[in-house]
């Protein structure tokens, strides 16, 4: 671990405690001497698909291959090596891949949907970013809590980039290092409040309204990914990555220009066109290329 990791760490406030030290630290388990090099490692530039899950009453790391979830030992933000055979992705329950201390959301990111949402001005020349908190961050499957204070709440399909390591100033050329890899996301909106609010953080920010998932999916090419969003099945977004008007080397860069990121943090990096409203009962799903399918139902 680096100097400034390990200053970042011992500098955290103890009541964050657990949930920096999943972020930030290393797994307690040593990389075995034994261990196939020609399997699957960070070294090899090998794509993998990681996972976070929950099986035997434990919260684990591991890496999916078939259907199957394998350990991982060393590093997830570093040196991974994948051991033996966990359990069947079906025995597991998937929690959110990563536990960000924030995710960083990008608005209007897509000139289509810049547009239907009615926005009098040319697109932005610099990102617009806002915070959704760590606690509105579910996985796949989990319900997605409709609050009593809203009469409309919107799905988002979103491409999420998860940080690999701190970053802080980092230069467009550099930003692809500090990404781990990527996910889906569903900036879920309670699109009344926020044209009430006049602002977006109570909007975006309910318990629940971040689902990330379903894998962590590493060394992909994420400049032009087909992305879907479907309600109960039926298509309501539909569009590439290649149409962001900002893409990750500029978000990466300019977020951290802002604030520091840290291991596990996330970035939203907008919506296309085609937001719609959603009712108690519905179910979201989101969907792009080569990383998988997250899917919700909405709740009470």
């Amino acid at each position: 671990m680096s100097s400034a990791l390990s200053a970042v760490k011992a500098s955290l406030p103890s009541r964050f405690g657990s949930l920096f030290r999943e972020n930030l630290g290393t797994f307690d388990v040593p990389l075995p001497v034994e261990y196939n090099t020609s399997m699957h490692s960070r070294r090899t530039r090998k794509s993998m698909k990681i996972a976070r899950f929950e099986w035997d009453g434990a919260t684990r790391y591991g890496v999916l291959d078939g259907d199957a979830l394998f350990s991982v030992t060393g590093d997830l933000f570093g040196e991974l090596a994948v051991g033996e055979r966990v359990c069947g992705l079906s025995e597991a329950r998937l929690l959110a891949p990563v536990s960000p201390s924030k995710v960083v959301a990008v608005g209007l990111n897509y000139a289509a949907h810049a547009k239907e949402a009615h926005v009098d001005q040319p697109v932005p020349e610099e990102p617009v970013i806002f915070i959704k908190p760590a606690t509105a961050v579910v996985g796949p499957f989990a319900t997605v809590k409709y609050p009593a204070s809203s009469r409309r709440v919107d799905h988002e399909g979103e491409l999420g980039i998860v940080i690999r390591k701190l970053a802080s100033g980092v230069s467009e050329a550099a930003a692809r290092e500090y990404v781990l890899g990527y996910t889906c996301g569903n900036d879920v909106t309670a699109r009344d409040l926020q044209r009430r609010d006049g602002q977006w953080t109570r909007a975006k920010s309910f318990d629940t309204f971040c689902p990330l998932g379903p894998y962590i999916v590493t060394d992909v090419d994420a400049s032009d990914l087909r992305l879907e969003c479907r309600v109960n099945g039926q298509v309501r977004q539909r569009s590439t990555t290649g149409n962001m008007v900002h893409g990750i080397e500029k978000l990466v860069s300019f977020i951290s220009g802002v604030m520091t990121l840290l291991p596990g943090d996330v970035i939203l990096t907008g919506t296309p066109e085609g937001i719609g409203s959603v009712r108690i009962g519905d179910v979201m799903e989101v969907e792009i290329e080569g990383i998988g399918a997250l899917q919700n139902p909405v709740g009470e």
